[in-house]
């Protein structure tokens, strides 16, 4: 399956991005979507992860209550509505699939280019 991250850009500190990730090649729908960053000289983490029908998600503590995942499988496509944005998330999004639901990098066999989020006033 071949993932396409989108939607990253420059914000000011409680703004909001919407980001995209688009699949194609295979059955989506069978697959559960996680979104990881990886921020300059440290390691990618976890951010938020979506099951393959959207009824389960699971989230960073981080991040918990500021966003939000979620899939339209008849788009081929997974969002991560990110509100209330802190300089500290600014990092490279990335999208990754994989039939397993998880929180570990090592879980998810497909993965998209990342796209450059930035947190600045």
């Amino acid at each position: 399956v071949q993932l396409q991250a989108s939607g990253g850009g420059s914000v000011q500190p409680g703004g909001s991005l919407r980001l995209s990730c688009a699949a194609s090649g295979r059955a989506f729908e069978n697959l559960a979507v996680g979104w990881f960053r990886q921020a300059p000289g440290k390691e990618r983490e976890f951010v938020a992860a979506v099951s393959w029908a959207g009824s389960s998600t699971y989230y960073a503590v981080s991040v918990r209550g500021r966003f939000t995942v979620s899939r339209d499988n008849a788009k081929n496509t997974v969002y991560l509505q990110m509100n209330r944005l802190k300089p500290e998330d600014t990092a490279v999004y990335y999208c990754a699939a994989d039939p397993r639901f998880g929180s570990s990098p090592s879980v998810y066999d497909y993965w998209g280019q990342g796209t450059q989020v930035t947190v600045s006033s």
